[in-house]
């Protein structure tokens, strides 16, 4: 009986070329499946980040020589969908006082896997407006390079203009 079993196996047994070609047909099927995820997930990767939205506005700015003697830095940002809103900072390099620099908001638009910058935010960004609360971070909320409240140190007094 048990030899019977045995000659039974050896002849329901598949010969080497067969399996070869399974073995190698599953190894290009599981490579296309890997390399088909690995694109799709590198097609549309996430740059919702400051640093991301950050190089943006740099980019944009570079086109502008003035601004070699100033410091950059973004200091909110609110997303909706493929468009950001930054609120960016501008100060002169080396000053620390606080409230100096003035911020300024743009709109970005994401192109591939960058952030371009479409237009300043506010009254002459082409109809954008940014969205409730992204005032400036030195006190002046929903203004855009708003007076700090306080004069500097040693800086004369400033009476009130005309009301307009």
């Amino acid at each position: 009986m048990k030899n019977l079993s045995v000659k039974r196996f050896a002849s329901s047994q598949l010969d080497p070329g067969t399996i070869i070609e399974i073995v190698n047909r599953l190894t290009i099927a599981t490579a296309a499946v890997g390399l088909s995820i690995t694109i799709l997930g590198g097609c549309k990767r996430d740059i919702q980040s400051t640093d991301a939205v950050r190089q943006g506005v740099l980019t944009y700015l570079a086109k502008r020589s003035d601004l070699l003697s100033m410091d950059v830095s973004v200091t909110n940002v609110a997303y909706r969908q493929d468009e950001a809103t930054a609120t960016v900072h501008f100060q002169a390099k080396g000053s620390n006082t606080p409230g100096s620099g003035m911020d300024m908001r743009y709109v970005l638009e994401r192109k591939g896997n960058d952030w371009v910058v479409k237009g300043r935010a506010g009254g002459d960004a082409h109809g954008a407006s940014a969205p409730p609360g992204m005032g400036s971070p030195h006190g002046a909320p929903d203004s855009i390079g708003a007076m700090p409240q306080t004069l500097p140190p040693g800086h004369p007094p400033v009476s009130p203009g005309p009301p307009k």
